[in-house]
């Protein structure tokens, strides 16, 4: 499965423990467990977010999406 990176936050934003970064985490997993999916993946960097599904259609979904 590929990853796919946004950048959703500034530079600040640099953890999986921000309390932004954990909103969005929540977010994906619903959304994973909506597909019938997992989330496999989720990092921060420097503002930029790197997650991953192990549903090649809800990777699909979420490309057409962005």
């Amino acid at each position: 499965m590929g990853m796919i990176e946004v950048d959703l936050f500034t530079d600040e934003v640099d953890s999986e423990e921000h309390p932004e970064a954990k909103k969005v985490k929540t977010l994906l997993e619903a959304v994973a467990v909506e597909f019938g999916s997992e989330l496999l993946a989720f990092e921060v960097n420097q503002g930029t977010v790197a997650f991953s599904f192990d549903s090649d259609e809800l990777t699909a979904e979420v490309l057409k999406m962005l």
